[in-house]
């Protein structure tokens, strides 16, 4: 069953500025630290478009995918990448995407936003010890 935002149209006219300043920051962020451009994306897409929340979910998994790639490449191509050491994780990390992808639809929005909660708040106390 998809929802009305799935449906819906892209942005047009002016709105186009804040959506390509949203997935500049993305970009920004995810090249800079390795990944969570999807957070700063998430926080623009629910306020500025008024994206549902679960449309906002999977819109920046749309978006962050191939923002990831480009980030590779580049620190692949300046030499900051050892593939190596990343193909070990590929398989467990694609068994998780699908796995999580399966089970998004049937989770709650509230329940969405406490695991993703605690996965920043983890992440922040890991950075700050």
């Amino acid at each position: 069953m998809r929802s009305s935002a799935d449906t819906k149209s892209p942005p047009s006219g002016g709105d186009f500025g804040k959506y390509r300043a949203a997935g500049a920051l993305a970009g920004a962020v995810n090249g800079l630290f390795g990944g969570g451009g999807g957070i700063p994306l998430l926080v623009l897409l629910t306020r500025w478009a008024h994206m549902e929340e679960k449309a906002a979910f999977a819109t920046c998994v749309a978006v962050i995918f191939p923002i990831c790639a480009v980030s590779a490449a580049a620190l692949f191509l300046r030499g900051g990448l050892a593939l190596g050491r990343a193909l070990p994780y590929l398989a467990g990390g694609l068994v998780g995407g699908f796995v999580g992808g399966r089970l998004f639809r049937d989770v709650p929005n509230v329940w969405l936003r406490r695991i993703f909660a605690l996965f920043l708040l983890y992440g922040a106390w890991r950075y700050l010890t």
